[in-house]
């Protein structure tokens, strides 16, 4: 959570300043019908981005999974908090807000009829696989992206987004400008992510600092304690977003994230379900509106939709 940090300070000033001008533009676009579209949150639900299309289902399948579900009357979604755009809490009502926890609000839509029965649990990336083999959480919506040696362990519904690992630095840094400038750097990012190997693979020399969050690695970023950070390109543009004097990307993206729903394997009722409702929201219009009202205040054009992977456990 953000109260971990000295950070957490300049993330929760600016994100209230960025709350009231979402809530100011969404008011100004006149997008507050009720008919169908996301109310208000309960405490520790998502806040709402605006009316969805998105109906419940009319035939649910037998699953495991969303037997349990049902029968609890709420989702249990594992996200990030500390990720501007995608998961932050918001310092002024608890509330979790970004587009994974629009893409989870989207799910309870479809299961219950209502973008409020969720329940969010903190996760970082060491712990997304054991939380869904655990029984934590229900589905994993953290910027997680999908690659073969997660399918040994979890399933994934998705594509959902597909992101870049980049690299940000300090906004007087001349020296990095591409992957290989890392060796010999000290480099931050979180230990257990796919931004770690990667690093480890394309920079073998650096010198990498391992924390739980990113928001820890911006944090020792803008104090000087490390040289860079990097992971996926969106998550990299929402801390900038808060340090925009301070921060800023370099270089080019030097791999491809598809960003999965992490799922217990083996459970392909439900992996089908959640596909499905991804494929609708791809063409109702509902993932663009969330996207724009979240990852779009920074990168306003919406991109193409991603080709779901419905592989074959």
């Amino acid at each position: 959570m953000l109260g971990r940090s000295r950070i957490s300070t300049r993330l929760s000033a600016v994100a209230v300043g960025v709350a009231a001008a979402l809530t100011l533009t969404l008011a100004a676009c006149g997008d507050s019908d009720d008919g169908g579209g996301p109310g208000a949150a309960p405490a520790g639900g998502a806040t709402s981005a605006g009316g969805y299309k998105l109906t419940q289902a009319t035939d649910i399948p037998a699953s495991p999974t969303l037997d349990k579900i049902r029968k609890r009357g709420q989702i249990l979604v594992g996200t990030k908090y500390d990720q501007p755009l995608f998961g932050l809490q918001n310092p002024t009502n608890s509330k979790i807000e970004g587009f994974d926890t629009e893409i989870a609000r989207l799910l309870s839509i479809r299961i219950f009829g209502s973008p409020d029965k969720v329940k969010f649990t903190e996760t970082v990336s060491k712990n997304r696989e054991p939380f869904i083999q655990q029984g934590k959480v229900d589905v994993v919506i953290a910027t997680y992206t999908i690659n073969d040696a997660r399918k040994k362990l979890v399933d994934f519904a998705g594509p959902y987004y597909t992101a870049g690992q980049d690299i940000m630095v300090k906004s007087d840094n001349t020296t990095i400008k591409s992957v290989t400038d890392l060796n010999g750097k000290k480099v931050c990012t979180v230990e257990g992510s796919t931004s770690e190997k990667n690093l480890r693979a394309q920079a073998p020399t650096a010198e990498v600092v391992l924390v739980d969050t990113y928001s820890s690695c911006a944090e020792q970023l803008l104090d000087g304690r490390v040289d860079a950070e990097t992971t996926d390109n969106v998550v990299l543009l929402g801390l900038i977003s808060q340090h925009k004097d301070d921060l800023k990307l370099v270089g080019k993206t030097f791999t491809t994230e598809p960003y999965g729903i992490g799922l217990t394997k083996g459970d392909d009722a439900f992996r089908t379900f959640v596909n499905d409702t991804l494929q609708e929201t791809y063409q109702n219009g509902d993932w663009a509106k969330a996207f724009q009202s979240t990852v779009g205040k920074v990168a306003p054009t919406v991109p193409t939709t991603p080709t779901l992977d419905r592989y074959t456990a």
